[in-house]
């Protein structure tokens, strides 16, 4: 137990706050477990769940029960959520692509395939990519 007057009224405040920031800090636990629930079941007031969960988040960063950037995190993580649910995927059609390149009778039998390519010619030096050489490692001292 303190002793000074000071700190027996530091701990009652101590102890007021940390109510206080525990009622912020649940309320917005709950409101962001239910959007995240309405989100996944694709509810209909997915949207307004949202709403009211950045809404509480944003107070218990302004009264300083959680960080910002915590509730800017939390609030992110939501929102791409509700995005990636209420996203359609988009079909992609692949088109198969010829590499092959296409050559009459005469350039297949004089060879003019390489020339139509770009192929490179055989004497060129081919420049090899550094191998990256493992760290040093420390000597160690017994």
């Amino acid at each position: 137990m303190a002793n000074l007057k000071s700190q027996i009224k530091r701990n009652r405040q101590n102890d007021r706050r940390r109510l206080r920031n525990r009622d912020y800090r649940g309320s917005a636990r709950s409101a962001v477990s239910q959007a995240r629930v309405s989100i996944d079941t694709n509810a209909p007031n997915s949207k307004e769940a949202l709403m009211h969960a950045i809404r509480i988040l944003d107070k218990a960063a302004e009264r300083g029960a959680i960080h910002r950037n915590n509730a800017s995190r939390r609030k992110s993580r939501l929102m791409k959520r509700l995005a990636a649910a209420n996203a359609q995927p988009i079909p992609v059609v692949m088109e198969p692509q010829s590499t092959a390149v296409e050559m009459t009778e005469g350039e297949i039998e004089t060879g003019a395939a390489s020339k139509k390519k770009g192929a490179a010619k055989k004497g060129a030096p081919v420049k090899k990519q550094a191998a990256k050489k493992p760290a040093a490692k420390k000597a160690v001292k017994k």
